[in-house]
């Protein structure tokens, strides 16, 4: 509760300002990495459909082959409700000499809810690697391991974690190409983008966005950027914790999704007996992932 001792400066005559909460945020970073839905529910489910395999070649006078399509395992996401107030005592506003101490906190309440919602939409990548969040396939995000319906297992990370580099992106771009469904028919995905950490920013300003090769003499075309493999280009991310991890979005459809169950809103209300005056700030959403071929990525070396 804000009480008149935690804001005495401002109580007193000839304070020339008051900062620490005016400077812009990132607070919209989220939207390059997940696609968004809308959810009336209090939790949604979303199940692989394995599809036919390839046709078989029927011999004469034989009966044809029947394939059977079936449901494989279920993405789940579990929205949860995130809010935050504050209180202001009646004698705190009433002796505030400055701006309102409400509208103050007002901004800064909405910073707060913004900055858990793209700590949890960076969280997804951060954990990408680990084995302590799985999605519905019960193994990680990106994971050499991938089980398909045949029993077989496929990747979408490097066989070694390799940092940031032309090979590595070139690497990364054949390992895409070569994503099949689950039943071993190959998928046409595209890269969309790059998403990395601040740390390699020049890295990857270098990488993709010269027409020459980077640290080579011979003039060769840089093919990253002639094919404009990257379409979106590169994002960074200033919740990412892992200095050297990089992300690769492709256009999988159902892939990484955020599901907003309640849209952020905001209460007030005074208390009759204190005359205390109580702001609250609450939404609902979720964040994950379905179809893992939607991500690929590195650790780093």
């Amino acid at each position: 509760m804000l009480v008149r001792t935690k804001i005495i400066k401002e109580l007193e005559p000839g304070l020339n300002a008051i900062f620490g909460d005016e400077m812009e945020n990132y607070d919209k970073e989220h939207l390059v990495l997940f696609e968004s839905e809308s959810s009336d529910r209090s939790f949604e489910e979303e199940v692989l459909w394995t599809g036919l395999g390839g046709a078989i070649v029927k011999a004469e006078g034989a009966g044809v082959t029947y394939d059977d399509g079936q449901e494989s395992w279920v993405a789940r996401y579990n929205h949860e409700t995130i809010a935050l107030a504050f209180a202001i005592t009646e004698e705190a506003m009433e002796d505030n000499l400055y701006e309102s101490s409400s509208k103050r906190l007002t901004k800064s309440l909405a910073r707060a809810m913004a900055h858990t919602k793209q700590t949890k939409a960076a969280n997804v990548f951060n954990n990408a690697f680990s084995s302590s969040y799985t999605g519905g396939d019960a193994v990680a995000l990106l994971s050499s391991a991938h089980p398909l319906i045949n029993n077989n297992t496929v990747s979408n990370i490097p066989t070694t974690a390799v940092d940031l580099s032309e090979t590595a992106l070139e690497n990364a771009y054949i390992d895409i190409q070569n994503f099949t469904n689950d039943r071993n028919i190959p998928e046409a995905y595209q890269i969309k983008s790059l998403h990395i950490p601040v740390q390699l920013t020049f890295v990857a300003e270098r990488l993709l966005m010269t027409p020459g090769r980077v640290g080579t003499a011979d003039n060769d075309v840089n093919a990253l950027y002639s094919m404009k493999t990257f379409g979106s280009g590169y994002h960074v991310n200033h919740r990412f914790t892992d200095t050297d991890a990089w992300f690769i979005r492709t256009d999988c459809p159902n892939g990484l999704k955020m599901f907003d169950r309640v849209p952020l809103s905001t209460k007030m209300e005074g208390d009759f007996e204190t005359g205390n005056m109580r702001y609250k700030a609450r939404e609902r959403y979720s964040f994950g992932w379905s179809n893992w071929r939607a991500l690929y990525g590195s650790a780093g070396a």
